[in-house]
């Protein structure tokens, strides 16, 4: 089960800009990538030990530096000193824990973003940060870990025609938000079919493991908008032009991926009424077969009502009953017995009661 919270009684009375990792527990080594192009070259290197992090603060082209893990704060501090970060930056960046936001520190503006996607083996949504730093012809991308997210974004930029590669900075940082926004759609219409499959089981047959997927879908929807909530402010933000460094050519692209995550907001709302509408399905179903229960055992109650009647009448032992000397008897309070059940019976078919 995905955590609503992280722990962060680590930075209990530290003092602001404290760089202490919060989040996942990681072993590997953190990976540092520089990509540099223009419209004609393209080159990709790797920096060990952060040695050749002076970069020029006015490259010729633009130069995009990811760096995969954030959990060395060693490491996250010497990228911070080299780029001239804010330590309020850095502790943002190690705080896994931070709610989408966009910040200027006027030299460069510090995005803050959430990948959402499930998890395979356990089947759960789940959430990665993503922290961005946007200066004038320089990004720089900081993941919780290794993986090939950007990749899309990374085979646009070996094309001489793409438009990332003729496109400035800001414009680069608007393809790696678009990228996490899509990912968002992909999330949503892997829940859609998980609804859907819930729908078509709760009509079928719903039972307690039914009740337990609607409130696990309920909790991944409240996640979900959590993360996307804030972001919507982000790129709203972007796309009015607060900000210098997001020119007007990037600002309608902006747009649309506002629109984008309106209509994801949008759908998060639908699913959560659905999910409500389950709830409320289940509990109905639950009371109709109480009352179909109900409805049989009352009828059968109604039909051994005479029958426990005259059973308790001739059960009595009293000397003077004539119907005990009576050789048919026995028999002729059988077949009366059985005469008023299925009369009964019969009646209750009628008026469709059974």
């Amino acid at each position: 089960m995905t955590r609503l919270t992280k722990k962060l009684s680590k930075k209990a009375g530290l003092p602001p800009g404290a760089l202490v990792h919060i989040g996942e527990k990681r072993t590997e080594k953190v990976k540092v990538t520089v990509w540099e192009y223009d419209e004609k070259s393209f080159q990709q290197k790797e920096i060990a030990g952060l040695k050749e992090c002076l970069l020029p603060k006015d490259p010729p082209g633009i130069t995009w530096i990811q760096v995969d893990g954030v959990h060395e704060v060693e490491v996250l501090e010497k990228l911070g000193v080299c780029q001239e970060l804010h330590p309020l930056v850095l502790e943002d960046i190690l705080n896994t824990e931070q709610r989408p936001k966009v910040e200027d520190y006027h030299e460069y503006l510090f995005i803050v973003a959430k990948n959402i996607f499930f998890e395979e083996k356990k089947g759960i949504l789940t959430a990665e940060q993503i922290s961005f730093v946007l200066r004038p012809g320089m990004v720089l991308t900081f993941q919780e870990g290794e993986g090939d997210f950007f990749s899309p974004i990374l085979k646009r930029l070996q094309h001489e025609k793409s438009r990332v590669r003729k496109m400035g900075a800001d414009y680069l940082a608007y393809s790696l938000l678009d990228l996490i926004v899509d990912q968002y759609f992909s999330v949503l219409e892997k829940l859609g079919e998980r609804i859907e499959e819930l729908e078509e089981d709760l009509l079928k047959d719903p039972i307690p493991r039914t009740m337990q997927r609607i409130q696990t879908l309920k909790r991944e929807m409240i996640l979900m908008r959590r993360w996307v909530w804030p972001f919507r402010e982000v790129i709203s933000g972007l796309e009015r032009g607060d900000f210098p460094l997001i020119r007007e050519s990037t600002a309608v692209y902006l747009r649309d991926l506002y629109d984008h995550i309106i209509q994801i907001m949008d759908t998060l709302e639908v699913f959560r009424d659905m999910l409500s509408g389950m709830v409320d399905i289940y509990l109905s179903s639950l009371s109709n077969k109480m009352n179909a229960v109900m409805k049989v055992l009352t009828i059968i109650a109604t039909i051994f009502i005479p029958l426990t009647f005259i059973s308790g009448i001739y059960g009595m032992n009293f000397k003077n009953m004539p119907e005990l000397e009576w050789s048919w008897g026995y028999p002729g309070v059988l077949i009366l017995m059985a005469a008023i059940g299925g009369f009964m019976t019969y009646r209750f078919w009628r008026k469709k009661w059974l």
